[in-house]
């Protein structure tokens, strides 16, 4: 069947999908699941006949959403914090995931080029960090001590101080989504130039592995978690640019909701960085290289596994269950 004709014979039974969606037309849990079989029925043809085509995104996006319906309607024991975790957000970063890349690469991208600008003018980090912080950086290299910044102040006031600054950056790089993602965009870009010029800095005072066993104890999450909400913003941004089949308005609405989802699960972990970075990581030169680095690698395995490896376990499981059902 020719894809205009695939179209054609099934755009009514899509239409009633969308107004499922936007809860214009009512249906029980029953009718929604027979929903979201016809829509797997319609992806797994469109896929296998058409799989570069923008009617596969369509129908991605459709069954999602019908599958959000059906898991909200359902009767359930557990948490609704815990299922936020466990199920809505993880689905929604699969969905999502191929923002995360974008993000990740501009991530990449965008150290390197702080680094480079480092290497090559030498007043580029205090362009970027200022006098009195470079200076203050300086002295404390002298001393021994290159991450001494981060013991100023007491561990209560740092944990709340530092906390409520990376709420703040994290809130910036998602709500500025808003101006089409070019906000989200600039502010990542800002922060990410920042922090390779920072790093290059140690590297090119000898103090490299001093500044990672130090920076990173909290880095880990924290410079994770600036990654998933920039993919938030990305996604925020995207609704409004590219509303596909749906209204722009419509598109944003379903941008915004999920978007906000993906970007609320930061805080436990942005939260868990500025209690290190204000409890720990002010011991890390007397601390020992192993418990630095055990430290440092079990924040990461953390975080890169609920973002990176979780999502794909319950799309997975999701995918068994409705075909056991089917």
């Amino acid at each position: 069947m020719r894809e205009i004709a695939f179209i054609k014979q099934n755009k009514e039974k899509w239409l009633e999908f969308e107004l499922a969606i936007f809860g214009k037309a009512k249906k029980n849990p029953d009718e929604l699941a027979n929903l979201y079989i016809q829509m797997m029925n319609d992806l797994s043809y469109a896929q296998t006949y058409y799989p570069k085509s923008k009617t596969v995104v369509y129908l991605n996006h459709l069954a999602s959403q019908i599958y959000q319906k059906i898991y909200k309607t359902k009767r359930t024991d557990r948490n609704r914090f815990i299922e936020f975790f466990s199920v809505e957000v993880p689905l929604l970063v699969y969905e999502y995931k191929r923002y995360l890349v974008y993000a990740f690469s501009l991530f990449f991208v965008t150290v390197a080029i702080g680094a480079l600008s480092a290497r090559y003018d030498v007043d580029f980090v205090r362009l970027i960090m200022g006098d009195q912080y470079v200076n203050a950086t300086l002295d404390n290299i002298k001393k021994g001590n290159p991450t001494a910044v981060y013991g100023t102040g007491s561990n209560w006031g740092s944990f709340i101080g530092i906390t409520v600054n990376n709420l703040f950056v994290g809130a910036k790089c998602y709500f500025y989504g808003i101006f089409a993602g070019v906000g989200t965009f600039l502010i990542f870009l800002q922060n990410c130039i920042m922090l390779g010029s920072f790093q290059y800095f140690f590297y090119d005072h000898g103090v490299f592995w001093k500044s990672v066993r130090g920076i990173w104890i909290h880095g880990s999450m924290e410079i994770f978690g600036i990654v998933i909400e920039t993919t938030a913003g990305f996604i925020l941004g995207a609704s409004i640019l590219f509303p596909k089949t749906f209204s722009r308005m419509n598109s944003f609405k379903i941008g915004f909701k999920n978007s906000l989802k993906i970007y609320l699960s930061t805080f436990p972990f942005t939260i868990g960085a500025g209690f290190l970075e204000g409890y720990i990581t002010r011991y890390s030169n007397d601390m020992p290289n192993w418990l630095s680095i055990f430290i440092i690698l079990t924040t990461l395995a953390l975080i890169s596994f609920y973002y990176l490896v979780y999502p794909f376990i319950v799309h997975k499981k999701v995918h068994s269950l409705t075909a056991k059902n089917l």
